[in-house]
């Protein structure tokens, strides 16, 4: 029905609560669009990719208001860009970028200006796509512009109610149309997601103009949503690439033709969106690292993500339910207990000078100590930002009943004060709980696995909450640094303690305290024979009589670490498990290579 409401002009304030209401309308829906999400790949994150989009947009709405429209414009493509998460959302983000390229000089739009402005945004979404498909967000976007522009040319409206009305209609049956147009949305009985969200934004918009108020946090904790719609689980996904890649390139008129052309051979869905000096690119590729190289030739490379699409797919696939276990890769975990028990990692940074790494994803272990042993700048590490851990955490949440993340100790790093952050923000009705694993590398790994075996054995979230609250204490890990030079570049050990312990001919060892805190542990005298005299070390703390789970970690020497192994094998008698992995960056950036990780575990029996 339409509402006796005219409305002649845009100002900032009007524009910014019609979009902040189409935002929430969406934010309502992320589950549902994750749900019905096949295209271009059945990985279930678009809802979760829209949303987090749209609430940077939100957020940047609700800090300031302007009535000035071109400014609020301005300000919503700038943090559309900034907040762009996943193909749909990069095309939102291009779409933004056109409005306000096209609108940014007015202080209010009357219909014709907005036709004019919606229609560069929709011609930017277009461009930003190496290969447009009929049948997805774009050409909603498309017949929704056109047909604004109709209306506004045949009635002359300048009532902004009935041409967003209009339009409104066009986008709904251009939606209702997808399926026609991909043979893959039809096989599954869907529509498009991201068109959907696309949809549920503009109708969120118009009710806004209908009815003039904005529903609010607790109206939309009680929204029931009710569709029919289910995705195929026989959807599968075209694994010929397996990461979801995306960063932010700043410069100086940056070649975007040329950066284009470079970057389309390394993989599929390309979308590039931004302007001559910001860009923001969003691509399927296998190798991460090589798309950031290229990148950085353009410029400075911010915002560096990557997804595991294949993983992605397991999770959607997987019947709804259970618990997700989440870590930061500072915890070192075998590669073969991480697909056995399905733990979710969030990468760390990891810093060589200008150039940037994810790290376990666009850097391997291999890699690090191979770059560490060329010299050069000493690497960095960093925590994953709070954007990264909300990402994930809201798209596990609308997949599981509950998300648990286990952080390294928050006494060494603000990696759990950045999930606890994040965890705070997300919107979902699964909990997202965040836990102080007060240790470090392999004994954060342990601590993990551990949890994810609970899960296995069909604990509940609070079950699981309480089996890590007894195992943490139980856990501890220990480290020997035979080359210091690493530990005095990092920050971690001052010149002064180096020159001591080379007077001395001492090799200090690091050992995590019950508090979370890592401090000395004691010394090994002499730099000779260091596994033999750490596995004595070690075994006169491991009591006669308890059942342990040991870890052994090496700094790109597998030799000492197999060596270490078998000597605690030898030691202790009584061993539920025992195995030998490679120590990350998070640790090996202070130990350098040859440095050696030990993680003993009180074991205490999973009951099914």
């Amino acid at each position: 029905m339409r509402s006796s409401t005219s409305i002649a002009y845009l100002d900032g304030v009007r524009f910014s609560r019609a979009l902040r209401a189409g935002i929430a309308r969406v934010l309502s829906r992320q589950d549902f669009l994750n749900k019905i999400n096949v295209f271009p790949v059945p990985d279930g994150d678009t809802g979760t990719n829209i949303a987090y989009t749209l609430q940077t947009v939100a957020t940047a709405l609700a800090a300031r208001v302007d009535r000035h429209i071109g400014n609020t414009l301005t300000r919503i493509a700038d943090s559309a860009l900034d907040g762009a998460r996943g193909n749909s959302g990069a095309i939102l983000a291009q779409f933004f970028q056109g409005l306000s390229d096209a609108g940014g000089s007015y202080r209010v739009l009357n219909t014709e200006r907005f036709a004019r402005a919606l229609r560069a945004g929709a011609d930017y979404a277009h461009d930003a796509l190496t290969e447009p498909r009929d049948g997805t967000i774009i050409t909603v976007i498309m017949d929704f512009a056109r047909e604004v522009q109709v209306q506004v040319e045949r009635a002359a409206h300048a009532d902004f109610v009935a041409v967003l009305e209009g339009g409104l209609v066009r986008a709904e049956a251009s939606l209702a149309n997808t399926p026609n147009q991909l043979e893959v949305l039809r096989r599954a009985g869907v529509v498009d997601a991201g068109a959907q969200g696309f949809v549920d934004l503009l109708a969120g918009a118009v009710d806004y103009m209908r009815q003039g108020s904005i529903r609010t946090q607790q109206d939309l904790d009680t929204i029931e949503i009710e569709d029919s719609m289910e995705a195929s689980a026989e959807s599968e996904m075209d694994l010929t690439f397996q990461y979801c890649t995306e960063c932010m390139v700043v410069g100086e008129d940056i070649d975007r033709r040329k950066l284009r052309e470079e970057i389309s051979a390394l993989g599929n869905s390309l979308v590039m969106a931004g302007s001559k000096n910001r860009v923001k690119i969003h691509i399927h590729v296998n190798e991460p690292q090589e798309l950031f190289d290229i990148c950085g030739n353009y410029g400075q490379v911010n915002g560096q993500k990557a997804d595991d699409m294949h993983a992605q797919q397991a999770t959607t696939h997987a019947p709804r339910g259970g618990i997700a276990i989440v870590s930061d890769t500072g915890a070192d975990i075998p590669d073969d207990d991480m697909e056995r028990l399905d733990v979710h990692l969030v990468p760390l940074r990891v810093h060589f000078g200008e150039r940037g790494y994810l790290d376990k994803v666009s850097l391997s272990s291999d890699e690090f100590y191979h770059l560490l042993a060329e010299g050069g700048v000493h690497p960095t590490t960093s925590q994953p930002p709070p954007g990264d851990f909300r990402r994930q955490f809201q798209y596990l949440s609308s997949h599981y009943d509950a998300v648990i993340a286990l952080t390294v100790t928050s006494r060494a790093s603000g990696t759990f004060q950045s999930a606890e952050s994040a965890a705070s923000r997300v919107r979902s009705g699964s909990p997202v709980l965040v836990v102080d694993s007060r240790n470090v590398s392999l004994g954060q790994g342990m601590l993990a696995t551990y949890a994810a075996e609970c899960v296995k054995a069909g604990y509940s979230s609070d079950q699981v909450l309480l089996a890590l609250d007894r195992m943490i204490p139980l856990t501890r890990t220990w480290g020997v640094l035979p080359d210091l030079r690493y530990a005095v570049r990092g920050g971690r050990v001052s010149r002064g303690k180096k020159a001591v312990a080379d007077l001395l001919h001492i090799t200090p060892v690091l050992a995590t305290k019950p508090d979370g805190s890592i401090g000395q542990g004691g010394v090994l005298f002499g730099r000779e024979n260091i596994v033999d005299k750490f596995a004595r070390y070690l075994l006169r703390r491991a009591s006669n009589g308890k059942r342990y789970r040991l870890a052994v970690g090496h700094c790109n020497d597998e030799a000492s670490g197999l060596a270490l192994l078998e000597r605690l094998r030898a030691g202790i008698p009584d061993l539920e498990s025992a195995l030998l992995t490679e120590v990350g960056s998070a640790l090996g950036v202070h130990a350098g290579p040859g440095g050696l990780v030990v993680a003993l575990q009180e074991w205490v029996p999973i009951e099914a």
